[in-house]
């Protein structure tokens, strides 16, 4: 899908439909009028509904060609494109459609996903939670091409499932909120899944949860003991968890609560399911991803906003997610956690000051916050406590299961009980009982 039916965007196309390069333009997204045909495609929608226009004709590349566009609105194009799973290439003025949002960042897109990744897939019947997510929806369109013998898409957002649903004819859309165990459990028992993706819950902007610890903790502790029991009970064969980085050493209740979620797993580790989890960085087109951050400043003509400047993140595209997904769930033997090695985590001051630079906007004023609440400086894949291993993926490196602590399901329970309560000061007093590890932002030197 090409934005902009002027002569830079006829221009590519005409490139695209005389060159043997692999993509073929379907259409135009333009703010002129709906269904005029250009250059033989036609206009399919306007800019500000990317997602809604290109899911019918199954686009999977926007390509931005507005070099005369101001920057502001190049910034919330590549976002809103990021946001619905796609991918993306800007054509700055006097340029090529080459640049994405990684390329911006420093790096090109890695090539995570192998052939026995793919072929583990086939032929069986996969559940993805959370599937209007960034990382679930992303899973979602990969997973169609690789030929399940069922695809099963769950999230709450009924509005959500019903426009992925439109993308393809493959795939079972099912409205089940993951804290409701009887409603999991009834969904299992219906469908059988023998893979289980589950993208579901918390996992991006650490900030809100902090002044709501019993919520995180009812999303991302309980959803995932739900889910745990579920597949025990109906005999999956292998369930992945989405977690982040945040979980190694946490300083927030996000970080934490996932990090509970990842201790869920362990506890059933060595039966009949296998299982694992993954953690990943800042996903682009998340609500917290550098990408979002400057587009929306800027957008709204504020200064660009950084907590420090020496903040480090790791960041990743919805498809690095994705892919990391899949390689774990043929790689998992024993409730490893393992996490995709992108380098050294990226300085969020650099990122930005490269996103400003490469959205040309010279004047941009970029002022630091402060670490808040839930935030932390330097991002890191493990804790210095977890043993961190080379897998047989040379970009993916692991950590093994922690045995369960003695004594560690009773504290659980009474935070589960407390989380129903809404008793968020005893949520936080046992988060820390049952975490060591976990130094929240009034704890930290």
């Amino acid at each position: 899908m090409i934005v902009g039916a002027g002569g830079a965007g006829r221009t590519v196309a005409r490139a695209l439909l005389e060159r043997d390069g692999g993509l073929t333009p379907v259409g135009f997204l333009d703010d002129g009028p709906v269904g005029d045909t250009v250059g033989g495609l036609p206009v399919l929608g306007g800019t500000a509904d990317i997602a809604g226009a290109t899911w019918p004709v199954r686009a999977h590349l926007v390509i931005v060609a507005i070099p005369s566009l101001p920057p502001v609105r190049v910034a919330r194009l590549i976002d809103d494109v990021c946001a619905a799973g796609l991918d993306v290439r800007y054509l700055p003025p006097g340029a090529g459609p080459r640049e994405t949002p990684l390329s911006l960042l420093g790096r090109r897109e890695l090539l995570v996903a192998s052939t026995r990744a793919r072929r583990f897939v086939s032929g069986r019947r996969v559940l993805v939670t959370g599937a209007c997510g960034t990382v679930g929806a992303r899973l979602c369109r990969r997973l169609r091409t690789l030929h399940p013998a069922a695809l099963v898409q769950l999230d709450h957002d009924a509005d959500g499932l019903a426009r992925l649903a439109a993308e393809s004819e493959t795939g079972r859309s099912a409205v089940v909120d993951i804290r409701d165990a009887s409603r999991v459990d009834a969904l299992f028992e219906d469908v059988r899944p023998e893979l289980v993706l589950h993208a579901a819950g918390f996992n991006h902007d650490p900030r809100p949860l902090e002044r709501r610890p019993s919520a995180a903790v009812r999303t991302n502790v309980l959803g995932t003991r739900n889910l745990v029991r579920a597949a025990l009970r109906h005999d999956v064969e292998r369930f992945v968890l989405v977690s982040t980085d945040q979980a190694a050493e946490p300083v927030s209740v996000l970080g934490a609560t996932r990090r509970l979620s990842e201790l869920v797993l362990h506890a059933e580790a060595g039966g009949s399911t296998c299982f694992a989890a993954v953690r990943a960085g800042g996903v682009l087109g998340s609500s917290d991803s550098p990408l979002s951050t400057v587009a929306g400043r800027l957008a709204a003509g504020q200064p660009v906003t950084v907590a420090h400047p020496d903040a480090t993140r790791h960041l990743m595209s919805a498809r690095e997610a994705a892919e990391l997904v899949l390689e774990a769930t043929v790689m998992a033997e024993d409730a490893e956690t393992f996490a995709l090695d992108t380098g050294p985590p990226s300085s969020v001051l650099a990122v930005v000051g490269a996103l400003v630079d490469g959205l040309r906007v010279p004047d941009a004023t970029i002022r630091f916050t402060g670490l808040g609440p839930g935030e932390r400086l330097r991002a890191r894949s493990f804790a210095d406590s977890e043993e961190r291993v080379r897998t047989a993926h040379p970009l993916i490196c692991a950590t093994r299961a922690t045995p369960p602590a003695q004594g560690r399901s009773e504290p659980l329970t009474a935070l589960l009980d407390a989380a129903a309560r809404d008793a968020d000061d005893e949520v936080r007093m046992l988060m820390r009982r049952i975490l060591p590890e976990y130094r929240p932002y009034e704890e930290r030197p």
